[in-house]
């Protein structure tokens, strides 16, 4: 970044989302900054040369940059930024930090509910309430809703979403083993902690496999064709992290043919999920609209890292809180 960082009165940042309302969030704070909300892209693109700071995630969109001349700072409102041009900011000077761990209890909690949806055959009972059917006992043991206790979980990615969600397993007494690029770098309640090259033992051993890593060129379609093959034909699959972290041709095939028993989606490739997707059909998926993250904490949370990170701008210092660029 080139000059010394604008006073408060020179300043203007642009928030950028189809849905959160980060300008009357932010407003709250009383900063004296001049600040603007816009809902789409083309609202946004009208405004960018008068843009220091851009908080944006779904909206972004390289074009952007053509128009962003006094474009200084980025503030990701998500954990992701697969979505950046990274070597085009460095270029241009352009710094870009995320809100890593933002949505760290709401993404936790949203992959325990997929799971007791999925063991408690929850999407069922609903179902049949809307066509008024009261189900009877279930005696084939195969068939009926099930408990954590003794169940083994098995995470993929063990940062800031991935710990709790180990943290809740543990509450639900159940045994928690989890792979980390660098396992040396947490010291968690995990009963077994694995390298990368430990995924192969996680996916034999779990009941439930939690999908909590970013999207990498490691880990995009980590799931697929061989490595489904490797789970239980009793295990389930949850996925709050990216689509493509899963090759989806080979999951619905392993769903079609019941070679695992079901998986709970909260992204996917295609984002939104087509009307024609083959995966609205199946009886044994619970999919949810990309919203894992999304409480009505959500835009405190954000404001918070972004203040924080504006307060060490102003006072000069070299990194940003959860800084990528």
């Amino acid at each position: 970044m080139q000059g010394r960082w604008p006073p408060r009165d020179q300043l203007t940042i642009g928030f950028a989302h189809v849905a959160y309302r980060m300008k009357e969030t932010f407003e709250k704070r009383n900063t004296g900054i001049r600040h603007f909300q816009v809902f789409d892209r083309e609202s946004l693109k009208k405004r960018m040369s008068d843009i220091q700071v851009l908080v944006i995630s779904g909206l972004w969109h390289n074009s952007l940059l053509d128009n962003a001349s006094r474009l200084r700072w980025i503030q990701s409102i998500g954990a992701g930024f697969d979505q950046f041009p990274i070597d085009e900011l460095k270029k241009r000077g352009i710094r870009l930090s995320r809100s890593y761990g933002v949505n760290r209890y709401a993404v936790a909690e949203h992959a325990f509910a997929l799971i007791l949806g999925l063991t408690r055959h929850l999407h069922q009972a609903r179902d049949n309430q809307r066509m008024h059917v009261y189900r009877g006992l279930i005696s084939d043991l195969a068939e009926r809703e099930d408990e954590l206790g003794g169940k083994t979980l098995g995470i993929i990615g063990l940062g800031h979403i991935g710990a709790r969600v180990a943290e809740i397993g543990k509450a639900f007494r159940m045994r928690v083993i989890a792979t980390k690029r660098n396992p040396t770098r947490h010291t968690g309640t995990v009963d077994l902690l694995l390298g990368t090259d430990g995924l192969q033992t996680l996916l034999r051993e779990s009941d439930f496999v939690v999908l909590n890593c970013p999207l990498t060129l490691e880990t995009r379609g980590i799931m697929n064709a061989s490595t489904i093959a490797l789970m239980k034909p009793s295990a389930y699959l949850i996925n709050v992290a990216r689509g493509a972290c899963v090759d989806e041709a080979a999951l619905l095939e392993a769903l079609k043919t019941r070679r695992i028993a079901g998986a709970g989606l909260d992204h996917f490739v295609d984002d939104p999920l087509p009307p024609s997707s083959p995966f609205w059909d199946l009886d044994n998926v619970i999919i949810t609209p990309h919203t894992a993250g999304e409480t009505r904490r959500y835009e405190e949370n954000v404001i918070d890292i972004l203040i924080e990170n504006l307060g060490r701008l102003e006072r000069g210092d070299p990194a940003l809180l959860h800084q990528v660029v």
